[in-house]
């Protein structure tokens, strides 16, 4: 597969990066930076440091894009800590990011080769947005756009109504699942359901002591006390990694359904709510179009396997 990785870059989005750059039969083509988790200026240093660490350095490129979402303003998140990475310290990568602007390059990639490419975004959807905005052809030229993002009509992770990427810019949300792309939706609720790892996983892991298994332990370690603090069990939770897990290996999917998503831009308690829906619900509703496939279960074994070969 060849991805492109849209990203807030911190904590669990370093783990997806080492996915895609570690699994056999994985290209990443490119990352492209996003407003979102913590400062942007940290999110890209936060990128080229993880593309270092996995031995990629000078072979994946960075670009930067939206520093800000498209309506309102918007502050850094504390989940990861300050810098995104728990603290980690990781030293200053060699690679600097590239010169042309992230939505350029999201359209120059796509359209040099239409129906080549598999866009992972695991970020609010600004850039995304920016790109089918400026070129609407990208919507039909990318292969598969992989979605972190949003409920399955659920309880969120930053209100009860909103998960955190629809959150920031439902508006650019809004925009991106109105626009004609063969989305795969992975949502919190998912994440929750085969995105979390047990205290015993976490330790299969440390109990590596490899290069990698090391860095997720130091980048992991805040997520992991705010996931216990809120959830009252050790555990750690993996909203990227694992949507890129099921991109790259799509057996991983136990069940998914064709669903309408849309996004509420308005809402004064529900503002970055993904309702979730069949196409038609009865005679007083209209009728809407399919526009994505929501995934309801992945193999978390299968995930956790993964993870493990990519740390190795």
């Amino acid at each position: 597969m060849r991805l492109i990785i849209d990203t807030d870059t911190a904590g669990d989005d370093t783990y997806s990066l080492l996915l895609a750059m570690k699994t056999p039969g994985s290209t990443l083509e490119a990352v492209t930076v996003c407003v979102g988790n913590v400062p942007f200026d940290q999110q890209v240093e936060n990128a080229l440091a993880t593309i270092e660490a996995a031995g990629f350095s000078g072979k994946v490129p960075v670009y930067c894009g939206a520093r800000r979402p498209m309506v309102k303003p918007w502050e850094a998140s504390t989940m990861h800590g300050n810098d995104g990475m728990s603290g980690a310290n990781l030293p200053l990568a060699r690679q600097r990011p590239e010169t042309m602007h992230a939505v350029d390059a999201i359209i120059e990639k796509v359209m040099a080769e239409p129906g080549e490419i598999d866009i992972l975004a695991q970020a609010p959807l600004t850039n995304i947005a920016l790109a089918v905005m400026k070129e609407p052809r990208i919507a039909q030229a990318v292969r598969h756009l992989w979605i972190m993002g949003g409920t399955d009509n659920a309880v969120g992770n930053i209100t009860p109504c909103a998960e955190y990427n629809f959150f920031i810019d439902p508006e650019a949300a809004r925009i991106v699942f109105e626009a004609g792309f063969n989305i795969i939706l992975s949502t919190w609720t998912l994440t929750m359901r085969s995105g979390l790892f047990d205290e015993a996983q976490l330790n299969e892991i440390f109990a590596m002591n490899t290069p990698l298994s090391e860095f997720y332990r130091k980048v992991s370690a805040v997520p992991r006390q705010t996931a216990e603090a809120r959830y009252g069990r050790p555990m750690s939770t993996h909203p990227d990694s694992l949507t890129c897990a099921i991109a790259l290996n799509p057996a991983l999917i136990e069940s998914a359904r064709d669903a309408v998503v849309r996004i509420e831009t308005a809402g004064e308690i529900t503002r970055g709510f993904s309702a979730v829906h069949p196409p038609v619900l009865g005679s007083r509703w209209p009728e809407y179009k399919v526009n994505a496939r929501v995934v309801e279960s992945a193999s978390n074994d299968g995930f956790f396997q993964m993870m493990k070969q990519a740390f190795s």
